[in-house]
């Protein structure tokens, strides 16, 4: 695979980190507008890191979580979880 899916893999999997420390402080801080304002922010940079990582390597989710092209290509491999 190019450095540019492992890249971008590597990235999702960041944004995705903050997202669940986010989501674990606004579950005891919900008033907390600066932190809800992150969460908003780096859930928009999630999507669409993920949306130009399926654009070049194909799905991240299965089960009509992520569109596929022609062929499909849910059976390419290496899927996200093997890296």
């Amino acid at each position: 695979m190019p450095p540019e899916f492992y890249e971008l893999l590597e990235a999702i999997q960041a944004i995705d980190f903050v997202l669940v420390e986010l989501n674990l402080y606004l579950d005891t801080h919900p008033h907390d507008y600066t932190a809800i304002t992150q969460f908003n922010e780096n859930a928009e940079k999630s999507m669409r890191l993920k949306i130009d990582f399926e654009q070049k390597f194909g799905p991240l989710m299965n089960f009509g979580r992520s569109y596929s092209n022609y062929p499909f290509n849910w059976v390419d491999t290496p899927w996200p979880w093997q890296v």
